[in-house]
This record gives structure tokens, C-alpha cells and sequence, in this order.
């Protein structure tokens, strides 16, 4: 039983903190998106097409080597 317990907190332990670790990484993300869309006028959209045209020039940049 005692073992049983042990591992099931090291699991639990283990699992928290991903959990704090993706909402703090999520929460960062969505203060960047926000901070830029009322400081710029950059919307996700527009964020999102650069980040597809950066991995194209990457594989670009691949191919051609």
C-alpha cells in the first residue's frame, strides 16, 4: 500500500507540474498576442502567416543545401 502511495504522489507530482508549466507558457503566449494586437495592430492571423512562411523558407533553405 505504502509503495502504491509513493508512486501514484511522484506521478501526481510529476503531472502538476507539466500542468503549471503549459497554463504559465499559454498565459505568456496569449499576454504576447494580446500586448501586440493593442500596441501594433498585429493580429494572430498575421502572426500566423509568418510563422508558415518562416518554416517554407526554412524548408526551403533544406532543399537547396
Amino acid at each position: 500500500m505504502i509503495p502504491t502511495l509513493i508512486v501514484a504522489w511522484i506521478v501526481f507530482t510529476i503531472l502538476w507540474k507539466i500542468v503549471k508549466t503549459t497554463v504559465s507558457n499559454a498565459l505568456t503566449i496569449a499576454a504576447i498576442i494580446v500586448l501586440l494586437q493593442v500596441g501594433f495592430g498585429i493580429t494572430p492571423q498575421d502572426i500566423w502567416h509568418q510563422i508558415i512562411q518562416f518554416t517554407q523558407t526554412l524548408s526551403q533553405i533544406r532543399i537547396n543545401k
